[in-house]
């Protein structure tokens, strides 16, 4: 599975810039949610009683942190992988070739890698040609291939091989634990599996954004473009009113009474059910797990509080993140998050914590180090932390061209601990990411690189403590 980090200086360039939301839920959404989640036996939020603080209640005191842990030194970029691979398969073969260096900064979608189960990979890439352009309610529509293969490992045999077509640059495709697969296209979302064969998930009343999913992929937060006067027709996702809330964030500045036309739902995954929508100004990254969401609030100085907030009413402050910039929150687990930060010299901070408000590790990466993607194995159990790496710290005062980018890199590191389990670059460079995968265990990764997909076995990874697994 592959994230995106969310912010504003992570998400630039990928057609939506996501703003940090701070969600007031309507009673009938929150009590269909608990409904919905004991019908289908998902672990139910917490629910209030009569004495519950409106105030959040305060932050757990911070645990003793372990020391932070570099990736590697500033400056000094990894060469080859820090192992050797297991196997490499070719990928020049199946069609393959490296995008233009012209594209470096737009951050087009280029390429998607996944594990369907430990020994097949999904592999889809653009497929070079002339772009076909059509005009579509006056929005220009960029038609691209996509050729996807499933590949049987170690052999690299092709299992199933089909060309999709889509209609603009950003990512395309999210996988699910189960060996499906979900593909957008326009205000169309389809599912797939091993077979590639396609089969129609859900329609929006407007071009589908982006979207994510809950660490148990009960649930989808989905964003979507859809004008006021557009009602949904028959078959589309709708917008009930029993689902109706309110969700804002600092971004918002229009006057009253105008009616943005960006929707933000979550929708129940099996169903297809919508469990909150509402309309925003600004694309909302939202973190959830099955019972609730995360916020950042602001504290004192350069601190901020992580706070979640359950969909049954109230909430809880988890921890404390030191941050000149708001923290991205990730949840890796059903327990397990992920904030990262920014240090004064714009380096990135990485702090994993339990819902509990346990730290269970910190990281630092270098200045030179920017625009991360994270990928997860299905278990939680392992992360890929990759980026760009550029020859000087980026900031306001000195931008990054594409001259200024000497190679992309991913850091593996077990999530219990922060431990590191392989450092590697990949190449050719695709600032989108898609060029990294995490088996479900967590015991294999793939990269591309060198012309190859380079398949790593590593030793199983430092068990998660009690309450953070994923499983």
């Amino acid at each position: 599975m592959v994230i995106g980090l969310g912010n504003v200086r992570c998400s630039q360039g990928q057609g939506a810039i996501f703003a940090r939301a701070a969600m007031t839920i309507a009673l009938a959404a929150a009590f269909a949610l608990i409904r919905s989640a004991a019908q289908q036996q998902i672990p139910p939020a917490p629910t209030p009683n009569s004495t519950a603080p409106e105030q959040p209640v305060a932050a757990p005191e911070p645990h003793d942190s372990p020391a932070v842990k570099e990736r590697f030194l500033i400056g000094r970029f990894p060469e080859k992988p820090s192992l050797p691979p297991t196997f490499s398969l070719p990928i020049e073969p199946l069609g393959f070739t490296a995008p233009s260096p012209g594209y470096m900064g737009a951050r087009n979608s280029m390429a998607s890698l996944d594990f369907l189960d430990e020994n097949r990979l999904l592999f889809t890439f653009r497929v070079p040609g002339l772009l076909h352009r059509d005009v579509d309610n006056s929005e220009v529509a960029v038609e691209r291939q996509i050729r996807a293969v499933v590949l049987t490992l170690p052999q690299g045999t092709v299992e199933a091989d089909a060309m999709w077509t889509v209609h603009d640059r950003v990512r395309y495709l999210w996988p699910l634990k189960d060996g499906h697969f979900l593909l957008r296209d326009r205000n169309n979302l389809f599912e797939g599996d091993a077979t590639l064969t396609l089969k129609p998930y859900l329609d929006f009343p407007g071009s589908l954004l982006w979207l994510e999913v809950d660490p148990g992929q009960h649930f989808l937060v989905t964003n979507s473009r859809e004008p006021v006067t557009k009602a949904a027709d028959s078959g589309e996702v709708s917008s009930p009113l029993t689902a109706s809330a309110t969700v804002t964030s600092d971004q918002d500045s229009a006057a009253e009474g105008d009616h943005p036309d960006l929707v933000v739902r979550i929708l129940r995954r099996d169903s297809g059910e919508v469990m909150l929508v509402s309309r925003v100004r600004t694309a909302v990254h939202l973190p959830i797990n099955s019972v609730g969401y995360l916020e950042n609030l602001r504290s004192r100085g350069t601190e901020w509080e992580l706070n979640l907030s359950y969909f049954s009413g109230g909430s809880r402050m988890l921890g404390r993140v030191e941050s000149t910039c708001e923290p991205d929150d990730q949840f890796l687990t059903e327990q397990e998050i992920l904030a990262t930060g920014c240090g004064p010299s714009g380096e990135s901070n990485l702090v994993a914590m339990t819902t509990a408000g346990r730290t269970l590790w910190k990281s630092q990466a270098p200045p030179t180090e920017v625009w991360p993607q994270l990928a997860l194995a299905a278990n939680g159990s392992r992360l890929a932390w990759e980026t760009l790496d550029a020859t000087h710290s980026i900031d306001a005062y000195a931008p990054m061209d594409s001259s200024d980018v000497k190679e992309q890199s991913v850091t593996i590191f077990d999530a219990a601990n922060g431990d590191i389990a392989l450092v590697s670059p990949v190449s050719p460079i695709l600032d989108a990411g898609g060029n990294v995968a995490i088996s479900p265990s967590g015991r294999r990764v793939a990269l591309l690189n060198a012309g190859a997909i380079q398949v790593f076995d590593l030793p199983p990874a430092t068990p998660l403590p009690a309450g953070a697994s994923g499983q």
